[in-house]
């Protein structure tokens, strides 16, 4: 099954969260995923959530996505992300 990586994020630290985008792209290939969406204009809607900016991630499965997560090379990619940002997200299985 597939699966997708949902998330919300507000860059704190604009400078260091260039350096993250510089950088996971790559690896994210890597794995096998696809950007989906990535930023872009949110546009209102009947819901009261408000995120700052969106990713969407596509890997062919959850183990490559999984996979993805933990790998020794996006560790430290991670770290940047989460010095220059907040999020919160979740994963889920398509079809």
């Amino acid at each position: 099954m597939t699966g997708y990586a949902i998330t919300q994020i507000e860059v704190t630290n604009p400078e260091d969260y260039k350096q993250y985008l510089a950088k996971v792209t790559d690896i994210v290939t890597k794995f096998g995923g696809e950007y989906l969406v990535r930023g872009g204009d949110i546009k209102s809607d009947t819901t009261s959530w408000k995120p700052k900016r969106v990713v969407i991630l596509e890997f062919p499965t959850l183990e490559d996505l999984n996979n993805f997560r933990d790998s020794e090379e996006y560790k430290p990619v991670a770290a940047i992300r989460l010095k220059a940002s907040t999020s919160e997200g979740f994963v889920v299985e398509g079809i």
